[in-house]
């Protein structure tokens, strides 16, 4: 079922990347980006010869501020895309803000968090999907799952911990992986800025490299090796979180 990916474009910028892969009919995107940045992306994928109206799918890796901020704008202008996320995103999509259980991964992760809300960025709040959008997500469950990895080209997987409906999708040789993993500052060593639950963290980094991979995609920073989470399992097991309260 799984077949070679072929062309990736990132249409994202420096702080979030938004992929794009294409599938039979067209393309499908991996997460948004932040409210307000769905002008800049469409001009990156005017420049790849990619309109609005190619995306027939978005596989959300989870619903944070960062991942589903312009969602909403983007359903009302493709009316014909769907979105593919957890069964446990949507009480987040509804709420508009992300949850705070957990804490920060490392010192320099608090420190930059910290930073953060001394500048107003700590609320992490996005437009609330508007009920008119509810028949466009599609919630995966045991008996959609093998019908949507067809469509996806993919394998999807449940790799939670940084958010209890993160997902990762596998194409070809390669992952999606969201923010089960990162590569950009402040983050050391691939962990994920903020997790909210650190066992689970482990069992998805675990998951990742039970996979025949070669790269990894995060959601932040350039792709990496799947070797580079064998490298860095036991900074994992040393984390112990910092809330932020």
């Amino acid at each position: 079922m799984v077949k070679s990916m072929g062309k990736i474009f990132n249409v994202g910028n420096r702080i979030m990347n938004t992929y794009v892969y294409p599938c039979a009919d067209g393309y499908i995107m991996i997460d948004t980006g932040y409210e307000h940045s769905l002008k800049d992306v469409e001009r990156k994928l005017n420049q790849k010869n990619i309109k609005l109206s190619d995306i027939q799918y978005v596989f959300l890796t989870h619903a944070h501020d960062d991942h589903a901020g312009f969602l909403n704008e983007l359903l009302g202008k493709n009316n014909d895309m769907k979105v593919i996320t957890s069964d446990k995103s949507m009480p987040t999509l509804k709420r508009g803000q992300n949850s705070f259980e957990g804490g920060c991964s490392t010192l320099l992760a608090w420190v930059f968090c910290k930073l953060m809300g001394s500048v107003g960025k700590a609320e992490h709040r996005f437009p609330v999907i508007e009920d008119r959008y509810n028949d466009r997500f599609i919630e995966i469950t045991e008996n959609n799952k093998r019908e949507l990895e067809n469509i996806l080209q993919g394998k999807i997987l449940f790799t939670p911990g940084h958010t209890a409906d993160s997902i990762s999708l596998k194409v070809g040789k390669d992952i999606f992986c969201g923010d089960a993993a990162m590569n950009g500052f402040p983050s050391v060593k691939r962990l994920i800025i903020w997790i909210e639950n650190i066992e689970q963290f482990k069992q998805s980094w675990n998951v990742l490299l039970n996979e025949d991979i070669e790269l990894i995609y995060p959601a932040h920073g350039k792709p990496f090796y799947k070797n580079d989470l064998r490298k860095y399992m036991d900074e994992v097991q040393k984390v112990c979180l910092r809330s932020l309260k």
